[in-house]
């Protein structure tokens, strides 16, 4: 499946060594097959395991206790800092649903800066910044994963928990934040009409999830984060 997904890409520098540090957290409520355009069914939940992996990726202990952290993204004051894009660019169908959000470290926030500087790059816009921060915020609470070894969803790995049994690459390019990003926004860019699509259709599209409503909840959050990096 390899040969299949690089016609998705255009060439992409491998080889590149990334020092990647395994946080000890997963989020296994997604799993990223290949780029497809047929949603999975929804199923009833997270098993037990990925449950305790997402509450530590969201800074819970077992007592739900929660942790401190660098950086909250958090309230938004309805104004637009000057020189950063609006509401009407990052979400301009509205929001879906209850939202989430959680306490950002500073792991978290420079694996939120390395998608939206890819992006930028990839030309998707602030829409689609939003929409690879939603998705990596659903995948991993935005930590670059390696395997977890019992924890691991598959092969599953990375920021947006892409799988390289799946054609998305090896290990070690998925596990590097720029490839990994780049992979998801060049696939997002197949998808017919993403801009308009609800953020969940764009996102479930690319990643194929067995929760393929999961995404909505982080829209919110995703989109303060990009005004802030972008």
């Amino acid at each position: 499946m390899k040969a299949d997904f690089t016609r998705w890409l255009p060439a992409i520098a491998k080889n590149r060594t990334t020092a990647l540090k395994v946080a000890g957290v997963a989020c296994l409520g997604g799993l990223a097959f290949g780029p497809a355009a047929v949603a999975a069914p929804v199923t009833s939940g997270p098993h037990a395991g990925a449950v305790a992996a997402i509450d530590l990726a969201t800074g819970k202990n077992r007592q739900g206790a929660t942790v401190e952290s660098g950086l909250t993204t958090g309230s938004a004051t309805g104004k637009v800092p000057t020189g950063k894009p609006g509401k009407d660019k990052l979400i301009p169908h509205g929001v879906e649903g209850a939202q989430s959000r959680i306490p950002l470290d500073d792991e978290q926030l420079a694996n939120a800066k390395a998608i939206v500087k890819t992006a930028k790059k990839t030309g998707v816009g602030e829409r689609g910044a939003v929409i690879g921060v939603a998705t990596s915020l659903q995948e991993s609470k935005l930590y670059n994963l390696g395997h977890l070894g019992a924890y691991n969803d598959h092969d599953s790995q990375g920021l947006f928990q892409q799988r390289p049994s799946s054609g998305w690459g090896t290990p070690e390019e998925i596990t590097d934040p720029e490839y990994s990003s780049r992979a998801f926004f060049e696939a997002l860019k197949n998808v017919h009409g993403w801009e308009d699509l609800p953020l969940t259709t764009a996102a479930q599209t690319v990643q194929y999830s067995a929760f393929p409503y999961a995404y909505a909840q982080w829209e919110e959050q995703a989109a303060d984060i990009v005004q802030q990096l972008w």
